[in-house]
């Protein structure tokens, strides 16, 4: 007889992918590269659609890249370590000329196609990206303080400033979180000049390493099926409902409060955007309690992986802007 014996094991086998999947993965990436280059040259003040400035984007691309990819393929990665089968990366394009989005994409993602077996899968899978990409943002940032170009460099793309007092405080304006402010103290040079939140998008390294933070804290709102949402929901059970609920109010009102100056009311905090994100966030809210993941294993987590999570948590809170992008006027 052929029986099986009660120590063999079977592990799970993942499907082999098709040579088309592996093309369409591969031309999403190229035309992100595409975007995020031509993105890479209006942050300089160059026109985007002259071929010849195209050379100019290209750091800017390549760091953006490597960022998102790290954050996807540390989902990736710890899926394929769990035997759970996903999908690649969707690299997302999105041509920043059109005047919508000015970093060239709108992010990356992969799917689950298959079941996960319990909460420690469910953990390793959403702590493994935000983790990844945090890292990556956090490397990028120092070498951009570390490197910092003279002032002379913003005077090559502003020759209007040289005659100025002062660098106007007006424009485009990415908010600083407590991450951001402790790097640059730490590892600028002395004497080194340090752009303002205004005038960082010309600099590709602290442009890519602020926006890797934000995408970090993005993906680390405890709702829905953000990889907070999965954080929470295997630390915490069903009380995750109930966190996701207050974030979601603190998002309303931190998207109220960008509503104030058009009242004539000046606060240091708020963005309108939020209350578009938390609207997003109510259908991915719904959506999670009403699928709810069957699990094999539905045991709390361990110590180690708790503290992770709570690692993850001190990670959201460094890396948060109360007003991530925001319009300054005199």
């Amino acid at each position: 007889m052929n029986e099986r014996q009660p120590y063999d094991i079977i592990e799970p086998q993942l499907p082999r992918r098709s040579v088309r999947e592996y093309l369409f993965h591969t031309l999403l990436f190229f035309l992100t590269f595409l975007t995020t280059s031509l993105a890479g040259v209006a942050w300089l003040n160059k026109n985007p659609l002259e071929l010849t400035n195209f050379s100019y984007g290209i750091t800017y691309a390549l760091l953006l890249l490597l960022m998102l990819a790290s954050h996807e393929f540390g989902h990736y990665w710890a899926a394929r370590y769990h035997k759970v089968d996903t999908t690649l990366p969707f690299f997302l394009p999105f041509p920043s000329f059109l005047g919508l989005f000015p970093f060239g994409t709108l992010g990356a993602v992969i799917r689950i196609r298959s079941r996960i077996p319990s909460r420690r899968t469910i953990f390793d899978i959403a702590a493994a990206g935000p983790i990844a990409g945090f890292v990556v943002s956090v490397g990028i940032l120092i070498y951009g303080f570390l490197a910092l170009p003279p002032i002379e460099y913003l005077y090559s793309i502003h020759p209007e400033y040289e005659t100025m007092t002062s660098i106007p405080s007006e424009g485009l304006t990415f908010g600083a979180t407590l991450l951001y402010s402790l790097l640059g103290t730490l590892f600028a040079p002395a004497g080194a000049f340090v752009p303002p939140m205004n005038e960082i998008y010309h600099y590709p390294y602290l442009c890519v390493g602020w926006f890797g933070l934000f995408i970090t804290a993005l993906n680390l709102i405890p709702v829905g099926q953000l990889d907070g949402g999965h954080l929470s929901f295997a630390m915490f059970g069903d009380r995750h409902h109930r966190i996701a609920q207050v974030s979601l109010i603190a998002l309303v009102i931190l998207g109220t409060a960008g509503l104030l100056p058009l009242l004539g009311i000046q606060i240091e905090f708020g963005w309108t955007g939020w209350l578009f994100w938390a609207l997003i966030l109510v259908f991915f809210m719904r959506s999670t309690r009403l699928r709810r993941p069957q699990l094999e294993e539905d045991g709390p987590l361990e110590s180690g992986r708790m503290m992770i999570g709570w690692g993850c948590l001190i990670i959201f809170l460094l890396s948060f802007s109360l007003a991530p992008i925001s319009f300054g006027f005199n």
